[in-house]
């Protein structure tokens, strides 16, 4: 998972003339799924938004505080041409997730960073669609982060979880906690 992220003193999006989300002070992340990305990806990339230090303290020390620390908000737009490759002067998105799991995925890292956080200081555009993004960057700061490779150990494991709650599902029971058995 791959993220732009800006420093804006104010961000909004808009899909035609209708306004679909605008900050005040914070950040606007522009969030790449890609095809190999999953739930680790959206737990690193969501814990990693709301605790990068872009902003000063009260005593103007730079690079000291998060959106956390400030209780700022965050502006989320999905962006699938981050995973891109160029093919001569084309790009293709062949790395891009594409569809129905990319929406998924991307909005499971809306609830992620909402259950971390403050739900009413999460926004977001509109997935799929064509919007016009407009910012007032600060500073200016852009940054890219991208989620870390993982291990064929981390993929196993969460596969074997998610086969897990699909039986527990299945049986109609509760999915066991971890350590506990079903």
């Amino acid at each position: 998972m791959k993220a732009i992220i800006q420093r804006v003193t104010a961000a909004k999006v808009t899909v035609g003339e209708e306004l679909i989300s605008s900050i005040g002070k914070g950040l606007c992340v522009l969030i790449g799924i890609s095809n190999e990305d999953n739930a680790n990806d959206v737990d690193w990339m969501a814990k990693k938004l709301l605790n990068i230090r872009l902003f000063e303290d009260p005593s103007g020390k730079r690079w000291s505080q998060s959106v956390l620390d400030q209780q700022l908000e965050l502006l989320c737009v999905s962006q699938f041409t981050l995973y891109h490759r160029m093919k001569g002067n084309k790009p293709d998105f062949s790395k891009a997730m594409q569809g129905v799991d990319a929406q998924n995925l991307y909005n499971t890292l809306l609830a992620k960073l909402a259950t971390l956080y403050e739900a009413d200081k999460i926004r977001d555009g509109k997935f799929g669609a064509m919007m016009q993004v407009h910012i007032q960057n600060d500073g200016p700061v852009t940054l890219e982060i991208e989620s870390p490779p993982q291990s064929q150990q981390d993929l196993d494991k969460l596969k074997r979880a998610n086969e897990h709650k699909a039986k527990s599902k299945k049986s109609g029971g509760e999915p066991a906690k971890d350590g506990e058995e079903q």
